[in-house]
């Protein structure tokens, strides 16, 4: 299974790129939950930190100002520890 992909810190010409701003917004508060992404999801998260682990994967930590990607088929637990917004786009 392809591994969560983070990139720290992108440019705004690459947020731009991308379209980030035009993507809707997700929230969610501090909570713990189950998730299994059925096509592969890019986000750029706006705000808060989660602990990302995937079943059978090594724990992921994103936070504001990161652009992350989500493997389709992926099932993992998301521990929000700080309220998360987001803009997201699944492919």
């Amino acid at each position: 299974m392809t591994a969560i992909k983070v990139i720290q810190n992108p440019d705004e010409a690459l947020l731009d790129k991308m379209g980030v701003y035009e993507w809707p917004v997700w929230e969610k508060e501090v909570s713990c939950f189950p998730w299994t992404y059925e096509s592969r999801e890019t986000c750029y998260i706006l705000d808060g930190e989660a602990v990302v682990s995937p079943d059978g994967g090594d724990p992921v930590t994103i936070r504001a100002g990161e652009i992350v990607i989500f493997p389709s088929g992926m099932s993992c637990s998301w521990d929000v520890r700080s309220p998360v917004r987001k803009h997201y786009c699944f492919d």
